[in-house]
């Protein structure tokens, strides 16, 4: 499907500020909280590193794309990049209940599906299209989307997102870069999201 999304969803360079941002933020990761991705568990990068802020308390800002609205005020988030445009993200929201988490999982799953529509005035120079690559069997269920956005003026992002849950634990993954969905490197991100969300029990 094709929509315009707004110029402020494709801004990865604002992802590595946050990472620098976050180095001064009180990490929030206690003993009994759910494990974070490591550098090493993303998808390889052919010329770089990957570098991992600190688990922290809060929203990420700037928002993720998409789902970005749906995440509340008690979620943990970390920020990943690398030395060139591409960057990742984790969050990670710890529900009282495993139906509420099942509630969230599935209004994540709803703003991922309806997010070129709600954006579809936002800008019009610039068009996005979304994919479903399906569910992974992984914890109680993980999803995997992908967005390709491109501008009148010739730029082009692709971003791959999964949402995964395990009991009372859900949790977003967001990796992107400059390109399109032939640059994405999909079964290393699926392979990705099985790792978050194992990491959630």
């Amino acid at each position: 499907m094709n929509a315009h999304l707004r110029k402020g969803t494709m801004a990865l360079a604002a992802m590595a500020a946050v990472a620098g941002a976050a180095a001064a933020t009180t990490p929030a990761a206690a003993a009994d909280d759910p494990q974070f991705l490591a550098p090493s568990d993303l998808p390889p990068h052919p010329r770089s590193e990957w570098f991992a802020g600190p688990v922290t308390a809060g929203q990420p800002d700037p928002l993720p794309m998409c789902v970005g609205d749906a995440l509340p005020s008690t979620s943990m988030h970390r920020v990943f990049r690398t030395d060139y445009d591409t960057g990742a993200l984790q969050v990670t929201v710890v529900e009282r209940s495993v139906e509420r988490a099942k509630d969230f999982a599935a209004l994540l799953r709803r703003h991922m599906s309806d997010c070129p529509h709600e954006l579809v005035t936002q800008d019009p120079d610039v068009t996005a299209t979304e994919r479903f690559y399906g569910p992974l069997a992984v914890g109680d269920g993980a999803d995997v989307y992908g967005i390709n956005t491109t501008t009148t003026w010739g730029a082009t992002d692709i971003n791959l997102f999964s949402i995964g849950r395990d009991g009372n634990i859900v949790t977003v993954v967001k990796w992107g870069e400059m390109g399109d969905f032939t640059n994405a490197p999909l079964d290393a991100f699926k392979a990705t999201t099985v790792t978050a969300v194992n990491k959630l029990s």
